[in-house]
């Protein structure tokens, strides 16, 4: 097998495109249905703490400062990802040696466990600094969870998609996602418009938290009905399968994992600040209602999910890197400006300016899971994807919220996420760019 050291790829299997060839279009259907379950499921768990932090802020922290407050409520929000690259090593070894069945099967029970028990965490009033001591440990778990769901429900679609139509089928992850943030988005913005604030920050707030533990026993079910990858089988029955997929990826594939840390981070932050930080910046530095906060993400989301399988077969039809480089440039050339009209104070404008961020984002994220594990052969390829995926969630996604937060107090404006997001495009500009082209290629083995 040739190593990571230039522009060689490893080689394919002869038997690799046959084997998925075969698999039916029933088959496929499950396929498809049981990861965006699963991933909608995970996502929605994950998500409605960004959704409910000024209430959470409130719940878990002394009010005499709410400013501080809400910063230590997303500061808990960006701890929880530091753990996210521990994640990815245990969730990619267990992918790369157990296969990704077992380990997707098992992260979907550890996320909808862990967010059941937010909802029975009593809050600051009740036992003071336990309080936000307890959440911190939850989402910590939450954050080892998470680690294993995208990148394991990429590589289990890629594998097995028809090389036509890999970036189609893996665009129903980050769907999937969105459309776990939207069922959030509305449930919250329910919640705000029935609920006084009294009674949502009383009980409300934890309607949405006891929702995981029924909703992730459906998922994990449809996901255990399912037989494992074809190409992973075939590497189970050949006696072929990996031992120590980390230390192989540190040895042999360091520069590929390099460039796809950086190919991660425009989704990284753009992801965090559009579809999660968005509703709180609209309402703590817009001015606008929380209800109208929601509504206007939720539409935003809604669009996105339709945007993001056009871009998925975009991919297919004009190739990964051009897609991403395309997704990098919209964003250094128009995201100022899109933020300076958040401020002109009309709901229709806003929702036009966050329609078109999310339609820009998708050109990225429709593209970036099957870009990302095409990149890493079929031995490594969940250890890859987890791993560089992770990495830069940890360091640069979770801080998203938390940074806009911080550098719109300290420059004092509200451009600093616009910024930050500019910034993020050009980095993953430079990584897309030293990448290969994987598109329409056999997967590595």
């Amino acid at each position: 097998m040739t190593h990571e050291a230039g522009t060689e790829v490893p080689p394919t299997h002869k038997n690799s495109s046959a084997t998925v060839d075969a698999v039916t279009a029933s088959t496929r259907r499950r396929v498809i249905s049981a990861s965006f379950i699963g991933n909608f499921v995970e996502w929605f768990d994950y998500a409605i703490y960004g959704y409910l932090a000024a209430t959470i802020a409130v719940v878990f922290f002394p009010e005499s400062d709410p400013q501080t407050a809400l910063l230590a409520t997303f500061a808990l929000f960006a701890i929880s990802f530091f753990v996210r690259p521990l994640g990815g090593f245990v969730w990619g070894h267990l992918g790369d040696k157990l296969g990704r069945r077992t380990a997707l099967s098992l992260s979907i029970l550890i996320m909808s466990v862990a967010t059941f028990c937010i909802a029975l965490i009593p809050g600051y009033a009740t036992i003071g600094i336990f309080a936000p001591v307890l959440l911190l440990v939850v989402r910590i778990v939450q954050g080892f969870s998470a680690a294993g769901e995208y990148a394991g429900a990429s590589a289990f679609l890629v594998e097995y998609a028809p090389a036509n139509r890999r970036g189609l089928y893996a665009a129903v992850v980050p769907a999937s996602t969105a459309a776990g943030l939207l069922f959030g988005s509305l449930f919250v913005a329910g919640l705000t418009a029935a609920l006084s604030d009294d009674q949502l920050n009383t009980w409300g707030w934890r309607i949405p938290f006891l929702l995981a533990a029924p909703m992730g026993l459906i998922g994990r079910y449809i996901r255990t009905k399912l037989e494992d990858t074809p190409v992973f089988q075939e590497l189970a029955q050949e006696d072929e399968v990996i031992q120590a997929p980390v230390r192989d990826m540190f040895r042999n594939h360091w520069a590929t994992l390099l460039r796809a840390c950086g190919a991660v981070l425009l989704n990284a932050v753009g992801f965090y600040i559009l579809l999660s930080y968005m509703p709180t910046y609209l309402s703590e530095e817009v001015g606008f209602g929380k209800t109208e906060s929601f509504l206007a993400t939720s539409f935003a989301l809604l669009s996105y999910i339709g945007f993001i399988f056009l871009t998925g077969l975009a991919s297919d039809r004009f190739g990964r890197k051009k897609m991403l480089m395309t997704a990098s440039v919209s964003f250094i050339l128009l995201t100022v400006p899109l933020f300076m009209l958040l401020d002109a104070g009309s709901f229709l404008i806003v929702l036009l300016v966050q329609i078109v961020l999310g339609a820009m984002l998708t050109l990225n994220d429709g593209t970036l899971p099957s870009f990302l594990a095409e990149q890493f052969p079929t031995r490594i390829r969940y250890s890859g994807f987890a791993v560089s995926f992770n990495l830069s969630n940890a360091l640069f996604g979770g801080t998203a919220p938390f940074m806009a937060t911080l550098l719109i107090s300290v420059f004092a404006t509200n451009l600093a996420p616009a910024w930050y997001l500019m910034a993020a495009a050009a980095i993953s500009f430079v990584a897309v760019a030293l990448s290969r082209e994987t598109c329409n290629k056999p997967l590595a083995r």
